[in-house]
């Protein structure tokens, strides 16, 4: 990653995007450290500079309100002309047995987890496409791989309860995949590189704090993915660990 990067990570005010936040600071990027209540955001912000993290500064942004996201493009365009990462961080969870997942929850975790990235990088690209080397990290999970799922690995987490939310994750992971393909085709994009992160299971509010993985770990690999060299991968899903199966 060049020094000075422009960097906006979504959902950033706790867990594993705080703490991408953090590494990308301290590897020198410009963090913009977006979050859904401004409040927190700030807090979140202030934590990491009494932390010793410099270059961080809370944004406020609502992925699923298309106002919110355009305003935060606005902004970006008039106060740094580009954006060089964007981690597509934001997301939620909602767990219900198959036989009582109804279609309004289905809608919310698509609305944010799915709907919300689109948003994001569709007011964003153009910012992006200044870049010298831009990246894109779609953050999804490891229960949302087809071929792991299907052979009858073990996934973490309680697959009684995660119909609707391996969903989602699986989706993105169809987003990811798309715009890798249409990148590529597009002569002003073809510089754009775009992925999937699974940070595992990581312990963070989301699951009650009962996960195995620090946010430490858990950050890896969107760390590793927003920073990759001009002859990195572009459409892949990754853990820490190197590819996923789809």
């Amino acid at each position: 990653m060049r020094p000075g990067a422009i960097a906006l990570v979504t959902g950033a005010n706790r867990g594993i995007g705080l703490e991408t936040a953090r590494q990308l600071a301290l590897r020198g990027a410009v963090v913009l450290l977006g979050s859904r209540d401004a409040g927190r955001g700030a807090d979140a912000a202030r934590a990491l500079e009494r932390d010793g993290v410099r270059g961080v500064t809370p944004v406020a942004v609502d992925v699923t309100d298309t106002g919110s996201v355009a305003a935060l493009a606005a902004r970006l365009r008039r106060e740094h002309g580009r954006l060089d990462v964007l981690v597509n961080n934001a997301g939620v969870f909602a767990g219900a047995a198959a036989a009582d997942t109804g279609a309004d929850l289905v809608r919310g975790l698509l609305d944010v987890n799915v709907a919300g990235a689109v948003a994001m990088i569709h007011a964003l690209l153009p910012l992006l496409a200044r870049s010298p080397a831009p990246r894109i990290v779609n953050v999804s999970s490891t229960t949302a791989s087809f071929g792991l799922t299907v052979s009858g690995a073990e996934l973490p987490g309680d697959a009684s309860v995660r119909l609707a939310y391996t969903a989602s994750k699986a989706a993105l992971n169809m987003l990811t995949v798309q715009y890798g393909l249409a990148f590529r085709e597009d002569p002003g994009l073809k510089h754009v590189k775009i992925n999937s992160a699974s940070p595992g299971w990581t312990a963070t509010a989301m699951n009650g704090f009962r996960a195995p993985r620090t946010v430490q770990e858990g950050a890896r690999s969107l760390v590793a993915l927003a920073t990759l060299p001009d002859d990195g991968p572009s459409g892949g899903f990754f853990d820490e660990h190197g590819a996923l199966a789809w």
